[in-house]
């Protein structure tokens, strides 16, 4: 009997950079270079072509997803005998900090919004969901911020829920990356979208399940589309020491800034803190909480060390 291929066995489809990009088939870019450039986060250098390449191929299948839910919809209202529209169509992004997830999901947003059908795109990221810090230091989990303990899942799980349920608005607290806190008082407000984009370290996670077989939500149970944000440990750490340095010479700056202490300190001091607060929490996070989610997306989006993307991964149907 011949062995089967190890590769043959894996539940996803892999390509490269150039297979992906002909998948945009005669798909127009409708984004810029300089709207590109206001989209893309500190320190990840994402070019135009590279959008053209692989985000505007993604919005493409994105599109054809929703097309498929919608119809699955009316098949179900005709089952149901119900008059039910369709529900808003959820995407989430994982991966670990500074891998670039905030610059997939604004660019995702922007190019959704441009495709005819669907023009009410919402992006609202997990961090707004986070315990305040004063909840935090009470609870000795400021060592802990972005583990799963640190959100208010509860309070997630009913913002997901009122949007699948089609509510006409619903709320999310907003948080601050100056202050590095939950703002008092400020939430923002999320009016009905065709597709909302949800992004954070843990969406993928799972909890452990009861034995007695009782309803345990997670917050992926919500999710049409799952993609996850992958690269190697050495290059996201790079990447976010980097980014912190790069935050010393700016936002640090900033008084109000939580980290506005390491502003004047000394390069070599700075490289220091930041390998330190990598060693103890991020990385601590990546390895027991984000990197173990990674099989459970729909798509998985692979970066180089340049931070350019080098594979997609697409689970089979």
């Amino acid at each position: 009997m011949d062995q089967v291929s190890p590769c043959s066995l894996s539940p996803y489809r892999y390509f490269s950079v150039e297979e992906w990009s002909k998948l945009r088939a005669d798909t127009p870019m409708t984004l810029s270079e300089r709207e590109i450039d206001t989209l893309k986060s500190l320190n990840d250098p994402i070019s135009i072509e590279e959008a053209e390449a692989v985000y505007l191929p993604l919005s493409r299948l994105l599109s054809f997803h929703v097309e498929a839910r919608d119809k699955l919809y009316a098949v179900r209202s005709r089952f149901l005998g119900s008059q039910e529209g369709s529900m808003p169509f959820i995407i989430g992004i994982a991966g670990s900090v500074a891998v670039g997830k905030s610059t997939t999901a604004r660019i995702l947003e922007e190019l959704l919004a441009r495709w005819p059908g669907h023009p009410r795109v919402s992006l609202v990221t997990t961090d707004g969901f986070l315990y305040p810090n004063a909840v935090l230091e009470a609870e000795g989990l400021m060592e802990k911020k972005g583990f799963p303990e640190s959100y208010d899942v509860a309070a997630l799980l009913r913002f997901l829920s009122d949007i699948k349920a089609g509510r006409q608005s619903v709320t999310s607290p907003v948080y601050s990356h100056l202050t590095y806190d939950i703002v008092p008082g400020e939430t923002m407000t999320v009016e009905k979208p065709d597709i909302l984009i949800l992004e954070g370290l843990n969406v993928l996670q799972s909890r452990a399940l009861p034995k007695d077989g009782k309803e345990v939500p997670f917050v992926s149970d919500y999710f049409d589309f799952s993609i996850y944000i992958d690269a190697e440990e050495a290059d996201i750490r790079r990447w976010y020491i980097d980014r912190f340095m790069r935050l010393k010479e700016t936002r640090f700056r900033d008084p109000r800034s939580y980290f506005h202490r390491y502003a004047d300190v000394d390069d070599a001091k700075a490289r220091e803190v930041a390998q330190g607060l990598w060693d103890r929490i991020n990385l601590v996070n990546l390895d027991e909480n984000i990197r173990p989610t990674r099989p459970r997306a729909d798509l998985i989006i692979a970066k180089s060390a340049d931070h350019s993307v080098r594979e997609v991964a697409l689970r089979k149907l």
